[in-house]
């Protein structure tokens, strides 16, 4: 089995404002992209665990809130293990838009 696909991304909202902003970001992100489904999105305290599909191959991980990061990590099909470095940069990029403080 492939190593999970791990993002981290920093953020200085503090945990519940990023907990906030996140419950919302994976459907709103799903909106967006027309080739990503989701599956399955369930809150437990901190951690939210997730099973996707794009491309019609199911990914699944979970995403630990923390005061100061978000911690994704995500296990892909070996087909989509080739579009791992996209994956990684694309939730990178949109975590960062969702997390970035607004003044």
């Amino acid at each position: 089995m492939p190593a999970p696909l791990v993002v981290s991304i920093p953020h200085r909202l503090g945990r519940e404002e990023a907990r906030r902003r996140l419950k919302t970001g994976l459907t709103r992100a799903a909106a967006s992209l027309p080739v990503l489904k989701v599956d399955e999105e369930k809150w437990d305290g901190d951690r939210m665990i997730f099973r996707v599909r794009a491309l019609g191959q199911a990914a699944a991980g979970h995403v630990d809130v923390e005061d100061e990061h978000v911690r994704v990590e995500v296990r892909l099909p070996w087909l989509l293990q080739r579009f791992a470095e996209v994956a990684q940069a694309t939730i990178k990029n949109r975590g960062k838009l969702l997390l970035t403080k607004r003044d």
